[in-house]
């Protein structure tokens, strides 16, 4: 049974949107940046590491990152839905997400 993507994304921001404000201690702030950046994993895969057409995520600079997505929030960049999701994540939500994801490693080691 395929769930429609809609109705997963949708829930998903809402869970990402309960969570405690960034000024709490770090350990916190680690699960958030976690929790946003799960919010990814449909499109641009497990860890910000996509299999398809769809950008990686994972290992890019945050600076980078968060350039693409003011332009896509901004309609400089064309999407098809990021334009859409990213109004209901805060500034510091996509800053946490984009550090957690620069964090990452691009390639799964072996």
């Amino acid at each position: 049974m395929r769930l429609p993507l809609r109705p997963l994304l949708l829930a998903l921001g809402a869970a990402a949107l309960a969570l405690p404000a960034a000024a709490e201690p770090r350990a916190d702030e680690a699960l958030a940046a976690r929790s946003v950046a799960a919010t990814c994993a449909n499109c641009h895969g497990p860890e910000g590491r996509s299999q398809g057409t769809i950008k990686t995520l994972a290992g890019q600079p945050a600076e980078r990152t968060l350039q693409s997505l003011a332009e896509f929030r901004s309609g400089a960049q064309p999407s098809t839905i990021m334009a859409q999701l990213l109004r209901g994540y805060s500034d510091e939500q996509l800053r946490l997400a984009a550090q957690w994801f620069a964090a990452q490693p691009e390639r799964r080691e072996r």
